[in-house]
């Protein structure tokens, strides 16, 4: 938690003074076996009622003064540690934001999730605790030790021994509880990974009947967790038992020797209650301090995976330059080799193509051919490994992302849609975009018809994920979306997968017909490239044909086959 102290930068005061008031109520607290001593040696011993009732209305204004210092101390505790964990929750969410898609791929969603979630919940908690409890046992027991040495510097040795003792027992459990607290969180991630995997195909696992493997699988990996804990949690079970072991051992030496000095007249019996009182608090502060460690050790473990990945860099590095000028050549791949696992085998290779301003761009090929990847590196999700990607004359790398990633319009393969309303969602394309603006993309969508038939029309509500619309409906408002900023490339990936023919010819001849952007179409499917002005064919990575659609029927073998397979299976 030490190397996250950044982020309690703004609650200072809170910061210090949560402690202060917990070492106020600690003195007030060390104060009680002197008066106690007190009352025992004047009040008691000399039958002196009026002196011990003196003494008890004290301890009682001590104790009330302790009230108020703990509530003190537990509000500006309590102030830091959530304002402790907004900011770093909130660095942690710039961070993630600020990646390239290689370091989400790397990281993985599960494990992002659990880092933003549990673990900066188990960090606050940690320094809550730290701040209200964890430094107020120092306090007790420094105090102690001091008060008994002061008393008798021979009795305060066994206090000294005893803490000696219980703090290399605590460093101990610190050492084996913080490792396997950062395992167990580990597989918390796994956990949460395969959760999400079997939530989000949750219609495919019943279709392939396979609830019972999915079950046995995840009672295997929550099984792992469990024993995991179990073991962590017999290890810190053992603070609390050998903490009063050792102090309650503390205790009978200082009767057995204290006795002794009692009765040679060098130690009153109320000094010798003193000592027991500041032996008892010492096991008081132990034992609260054994407890904390379990939380505190957690927090620790979870303030390191989170900060892992705050020490985490984007491999992509922003340009600074915008390039308003809109030159003949859109987009040029020049020699470009790229590949997603450094070492392994390249996605793309060699790849060299320009695309004109105006012109339709079609990019087929088998599945892993390598043709999202190509969109990928235009619009700089990746850099390249070699050569360069130009857009408007200019590279890639010295564009800003905002500057860049707004020269295009991309329809990704997957439908992505946000809780909302259809309108909030089609204005992710252009924020400023009309009513009017935003029904003639639609329109263009071929989403006009089923927008009518809506009671609500563009407030219709849209549910996380676009869950309450078809698949068909979906990949309409992705493309609505596109659409409606009136990019100067725009992007269909595989963007029409989920409707049939008609739709499908429908929406590209209201694409060439009113919209003015160049654009990349990339399918499976040769009817819905065909007429494109360029078509790139992809075959492992590599570019194995370039021309129109009648230029590769002729001289390009991959693509023959590919529009023979459809003509046979019915494709138009």
């Amino acid at each position: 938690m030490w190397k996250l102290r950044r982020y309690l930068k703004h609650y200072i005061k809170e910061t210090l003074v949560a402690p202060l008031f917990k070492f106020f109520e600690a003195c007030l607290e060390l104060i009680v076996p002197v008066m106690m001593a007190e009352m025992i040696d004047v009040g008691i011993k000399n039958g002196n009622t009026a002196y011990c009732y003196f003494i008890a209305a004290v301890l009682v204004g001590f104790a009330a003064l302790g009230l108020v210092c703990a509530l003190i101390a537990q509000y500006y505790a309590a102030k830091a540690a959530h304002g402790y964990g907004t900011e770093l929750r909130s660095a942690m969410y710039a961070k993630i934001n600020s990646f390239s898609h290689a370091e989400l791929d790397r990281l993985g969603m599960p494990a992002l999730i659990t880092r933003i979630t549990a673990d900066i919940n188990q960090s606050e908690k940690g320094v809550n605790r730290f701040l209200r409890l964890f430094l107020r046992a120092p306090f007790i027991v420094v105090g102690a030790l001091v008060a008994s040495l002061i008393i008798d510097w021979k009795l305060g040795l066994i206090f000294v021994a005893v803490t000696v003792v219980m703090g290399l027992f605590v460093w101990l459990i610190m050492a084996l509880t913080i490792p396997r607290n950062k395992t167990v969180q580990r597989m918390l991630e796994d956990i949460n990974g395969l959760t999400r995997e079997n939530l989000t195909g949750a219609r495919v696992v019943r279709a392939f009947a396979r609830q019972e493997k999915e079950i046995a699988d995840f009672k295997k990996k929550n099984e792992r967790m469990m024993k995991m804990q179990s073991a962590l949690g017999v290890i810190s079970s053992l603070l609390n038992p050998v903490t009063y072991v050792f102090v309650n051992l503390g205790i009978v030496f200082v009767l057995v020797f204290g006795g002794g000095f009692v009765n040679a007249g060098t130690l009153t019996q109320g000094e010798i209650s003193a000592l027991i009182n500041y032996m008892s608090q010492i096991l008081l502060a132990l034992v609260v301090f054994a407890n904390l460690i379990v939380v505190v050790a957690s927090g620790s473990a979870s303030s390191e995976r989170v900060y892992e990945v705050l020490l985490m860099h984007s491999a992509l590095v922003e340009g600074d330059k915008e390039n308003p000028e809109k030159p003949d050549t859109v987009l040029e791949f020049r020699n470009v080799s790229f590949g997603y696992n450094a070492g392994g085998d390249n996605a793309v290779e060699n790849i060299s193509f320009t695309l004109q301003r105006g012109q339709t761009l079609g990019i087929i090929g088998g599945t892993g051919s390598g043709k999202s990847t190509l969109v990928a590196l235009a619009e700089r999700f990746y850099d390249v490994d070699s050569g360069e990607v130009l857009v408007d004359g200019m590279p890639v790398k010295e564009y800003t992302f905002k500057a860049l990633r707004g020269k295009f319009g991309l329809v990704p393969q997957k439908a992505v849609l946000f809780k909302g309303t259809v309108r909030s969602n089609v204005q992710w394309g252009r924020e400023n975009a009309t009513d009017e603006e935003i029904e003639a993309a639609l329109g263009v969508a071929q989403l006009g018809e089923t927008l009518a038939g809506w009671e609500e029309g563009l407030d219709k509500a849209i549910e996380q994920g676009g869950r309450n619309l078809s698949g068909g409906q979906r990949q309409r408002m992705t493309i609505a979306r596109a659409v409606v900023g009136e990019p100067e490339i725009l992007v269909l990936d595989d963007s029409a997968s989920a409707l049939d023919y008609a739709t499908d010819y429908r929406l590209r001849k209201a694409i060439k017909e009113q919209c003015k952007s160049t654009v990349i179409v990339i399918s499976q499917r040769a009817s819905a490239i065909k007429n494109a002005d360029k078509i790139l064919v992809l075959d492992d990575g590599r570019i194995v044909g370039e021309g129109t659609h009648d230029a590769l029927l002729k001289g390009c073998e991959v693509y023959k086959e590919i529009c023979a397979s459809q003509l046979e299976g019915g494709a138009k």
